[in-house]
């Protein structure tokens, strides 16, 4: 609109190009931020040109000329991202030396930054420290302590729920229109908000019509829940028994995570690293052996297992590895009908290939790139966005946010709202004078409500615009 100031772009200094550092330049670009990179090697640069909207520049995150190359007096929020720990911490203590406001590290060691470690992120003179694997790690062992087998995110403190859930042939919901679903299952209000199939994530309107095998996200109000899990046929079960595939830092901090709690078997390809775990995990069962062959999973006891988790190194390996095991358990249980239905979690680091696990053989795809950018970005955006969370093995976000007077959001109902939108977000749930509601056509959002949106990940900039004046 002519007239309209425009907000000037935040400055952002990204150190390292590595997994991290490249998605959060992609995305934070794309989130038109302003990008600087520092990063030495020369050939990721290359790789990088053309690739990310940013300005790179080549040389050490310890080199101060490159400091001043990239102007970092002007820079207002530093993520230290390189593969060292040390240089991430000291590079946040260069960055508050600049003046530069906002300072996040990526620090895997797990014994600085904290509360009451001996140097604190005070110390450090970091406002957030990400450690990509922990969050990893805390995601799955949260996934594992749910009483369900299914994945449940909550939203909004716990008002709003979404419930993962696998739609089967036999399924009520198995070809039908999702208005025709609403019409013949309205008990209460609940909302398909996404749906996985094939490679493709789909924000879907009221004429998708849901197919078996289709993965989708439901949600509705925390009240709801119980009746939403009864009628996606969703079991409560107590966890017992957990297979770990890979012992590498996410699956070492998982298994030390449960092991005093859930009987826990892991299986790490590597002898030495093995050796090392059996020692350090003292109530873990550690075993030497390729998780690849269906034989040794099937001697390591998978058919008795609850949850069956892959995390090593390997895209490839975890998901094939989430595909076996899949089938080897889905033979057991057709044998005996009554057993429940192991469930299977995939980390994945390639973000092209979480759709593709989450539709093959992984219940539940996780990608710790992607907490992490989650992280960083509700932190960046803390006073635009409430909360954000990542729908695992979608590429979709969930968002919480609040509708400024004027916003364009504010104007209409939301049957009426730019078909520009169509197929790009959906409006969820709403939080009026009554409490949380599930968000309808009719709804109209008022000015300073607090509203929950789901979109793919490279909408969110439009999500963003759409609820600001």
């Amino acid at each position: 609109m002519f007239g309209k100031k425009k907000t000037p772009p935040l400055n952002i200094l990204i150190l390292g190009l590595g997994g991290v550092g490249y998605y959060l330049a992609q995305r934070l670009a794309h989130e038109e931020c302003a990008i600087t990179v520092i990063e030495p090697d020369s050939k990721i640069l290359s790789q990088a040109n053309g690739q990310i909207d940013a300005r790179l520049i080549k040389g050490s995150a310890l080199d101060m000329s490159c400091w001043q190359e990239a102007d970092a007096g002007k820079m207002q929020c530093l993520i230290a991202a390189t593969n060292n720990d040390a240089v991430n911490m000291l590079s946040s203590v260069i960055a508050d030396k600049f003046g530069i406001d906002r300072k996040i590290a990526r620090v895997r060691r797990r014994d600085f930054g904290k509360e009451d470690s001996i140097i604190t992120s005070e110390d450090l003179k970091i406002d957030l420290l990400i450690n990509p694997e922990e969050l990893a790690a805390q995601e799955i062992v949260r996934l594992i302590k749910l009483n369900s087998g299914n994945e449940i995110i909550d939203i909004a403190a716990g008002e709003i729920q979404l419930l993962a859930a696998e739609i089967s042939a036999k399924s009520p919901f198995a070809h039908k229109k999702l208005k025709d679903i609403a019409r013949e299952f309205n008990e209460f209000p609940f909302r398909v908000v996404a749906i996985a199939r094939d490679i493709r994530t789909i924000i879907p309107s009221g004429d998708q019509e849901l197919l078996p095998n289709d993965q989708v996200f439901i949600m509705a109000v925390k009240r709801d829940l119980p009746k939403l899990m009864k009628l996606t046929d969703v079991h409560l079960h107590r966890q017992q028994k957990v297979m770990i595939l890979g012992g590498g830092l996410v699956g070492e901090r998982v298994a030390e995570l449960l092991e005093k709690n859930v009987k826990v078997t892991l299986i790490e390809a590597d002898e030495d690293r093995a050796d090392q775990l059996s020692y350090s995990l003292a109530h873990t069962e550690v075993l030497h052996g390729d998780g690849s062959n269906s034989n040794v999973l099937v001697a390591a006891g998978l058919l008795n297992v609850d949850t069956f988790i892959a995390t090593t190194g390997e895209n490839e390996t975890n998901i094939m590895s989430c595909l076996l095991a899949k089938n080897l358990l889905r033979q057991k249980k057709e044998e005996n009908p009554d057993l429940f239905e192991a469930r299977t979690i995939s980390l994945v680091t390639k973000e092209d290939y979480l759709v593709l696990a989450q539709t093959t053989g992984s219940n539940i795809a996780l990608n710790k790139k992607v907490m992490a950018g989650n992280e960083i970005l509700k932190f960046i955006r803390r006073s635009e966005l409430l909360s954000v969370a990542h729908l695992h093995g979608f590429d979709a976000e969930v968002v919480e946010l609040i509708a400024s007077p004027k916003s364009p959001i504010t104007k209409k109902p939301l049957s009426k709202l730019d078909p520009y939108y169509m197929d790009k977000l959906i409006i969820g749930a709403v939080l009026g004078e009554e409490g949380w509601r599930v968000a309808v056509g009719q709804t109209h959002i008022q000015e300073n409500e607090r509203v929950i949106v789901i979109c793919p990940s490279m909408y969110l900039k439009d999500v963003r615009k759409l609820f600001m004046d």
